[in-house]
This record gives structure tokens, sequence and C-alpha cells, in this order.
């Protein structure tokens, strides 16, 4: 069984990989959360594997991951293997050891761990990358994803293959805290008269929370993942003035349809 949570596709695309290699079961983290229930209960088969894919926010996991294992319940849960892999655009900063920490709360162990370098979608600081670069990285992605599924394949334990980046306690005991307290706020979105109402910014946000009746309007879930932005067919919303003048992107390998919530 694989959790994960994908913005623009590349966690998404990083998880069906992994799913392909060990026919396990694709799990959504956005929909499980936005489903209200007190629990994410789980039964696992006999020698299931476990993982948890998920782009990192400020060299930390999303809040919604975290979230989504602190209600986490694994029904028949014998000490399985379990992975985790961060997308990230460069580094991951303590993000595993964050993902360590949380699932050993729930009495699960974290037996390896990956990043994978994928194109920049955080328009918000910085730029996409050129379509030249973006290639790359995808490139040096589907290496990293045979080497990870070797890993997966053999069940090796103590395999934890990140790019932490300088200062790794820094970036996630205290950017990160900043990031989520203070820089995520849903009042800066907004639509310029680009806006077809369309909808498709709000078939495409992991909070449902977007709603649109002539331009959309967003809510106070918001998990800064930037879909709405980068879905947008006719780049019409923007995050502030921070967006205007950049580029968008998806992963070309995953539809949309298989981000709509």
């Amino acid at each position: 069984m694989i959790f994960y949570f994908s913005g623009t596709g590349n966690s998404l695309y990083a998880a069906k990989n992994i799913a392909q290699h060990t026919n396990e079961e694709l799990v959504s983290i956005a929909a499980a959360e936005n489903s209200g229930n007190t629990f994410n209960e789980y039964t696992l088969k006999d020698n299931e594997i476990i993982g948890f894919v998920h782009p990192i926010y400020s060299w930390g996991p999303p809040r919604i991951v975290l979230e989504f294992i602190e209600k986490l319940k694994l029904n028949n849960y014998q000490g399985n293997y379990v992975f985790s892999i961060a997308t990230c655009g460069g580094n991951i900063g303590n993000t595993m050891k964050v993902m360590m920490d949380a699932l050993s709360k729930k009495g699960i162990k974290l037996d390896s761990g990956f990043s994978i370098t994928m194109p920049n979608n955080f328009i918000i600081m910085g730029d996409v990358d050129s379509t030249e670069a973006a290639t790359q990285k995808l490139t040096v992605a589907d290496e990293t994803l045979d080497y990870i599924n070797h890993v997966i394949e053999r069940r090796e334990t103590g395999e934890f293959k990140v790019e932490k980046g300088l200062f790794p306690w820094l970036l996630t005991g205290v950017i990160n805290p900043l990031f989520n307290k203070k820089a995520i706020d849903p009042t800066k979105f907004h639509a310029n008269d680009n806006c077809t109402g369309c909808g498709t910014c709000e078939k495409v946000c992991n909070r449902n929370n977007i709603t649109v009746d002539g331009n959309p309007q967003w809510g106070q879930l918001c998990t800064l993942c930037l879909a709405c932005i980068h879905y947008c067919p006719v780049k019409a919303i923007q995050y502030g003035k921070a967006t205007e003048k950049k580029g968008r992107y998806t992963n070309p390998n995953v539809r949309i349809n298989e981000i709509m919530n």
C-alpha cells in the first residue's frame, strides 16, 4: 500500500512507478483527509509493503501528510517493510527524520528513505526550470526510481539515500515551522481577467478549498501545493504578484484527471 500526496504530479509519478513495480495499491492522502474520517484505517495483507511518497514544502513534509499519519491505523501491521520518498527541487533537510519520528509515534518503523530531485514548481520563490533542465531532471529521476525499486524489492533496511543540503537542522527545524506558520496565506490567491470560470482549479485542489462561481474563491485549508496555479489552462491564477511573470509546470507523465480529487 503506497500513500501519496501530490500537487503538480511529481510525487504521483514517483508513487505510480513504485506501485507498478511492487503491485501495491495507491492511496491518495488528500482524498483520505478530505473524507473527514476520524481515523485513516487500513487492513494490511501479509507481508504488504508500505510506502509514503510526497513533496517537501520548505524542507519538511506537507502538514497534510503529517496529519494523515497522526490518524493512521494499520490493522495487521507486523513489522511490514516501510519506505518513504520525498520529491524536491534540490534537497530535503531533515524531512526524513520528521517522517521517521511521526511514524515511530504510531509504532511504525521506517526501514528506508529517499529523496528524488524533480523539476521545480514552487514559483512563489524562483521560476520553473527550462524545458531542457526539466527533461534532464526527469531522466535522472527515472534512474533514481530504478535504484529505489531495487532496494524495495530486496527489502533492504537502513538504506537512506537523501540530499539534506547545508545545515539541515536549520532548514527543517527553523525555516519550515516559520513557513507553516507565516507563509501559507490563501488570501493572496486571485484570478485575473483571463479567468473563464472553467472550474479546473476547483477540481485539482487537494483540500477541496476552492469554489468557482464565476471567479474562484479560496478557503482557509490551503496546503500551498500550487496545483490551482499550474493547472489553470489560461494562466489566470496568481499568488500576489510573485507568480505573474513565472512559467507553469505539471509533470508530463501524469494526466490531469489523476490529480483531480
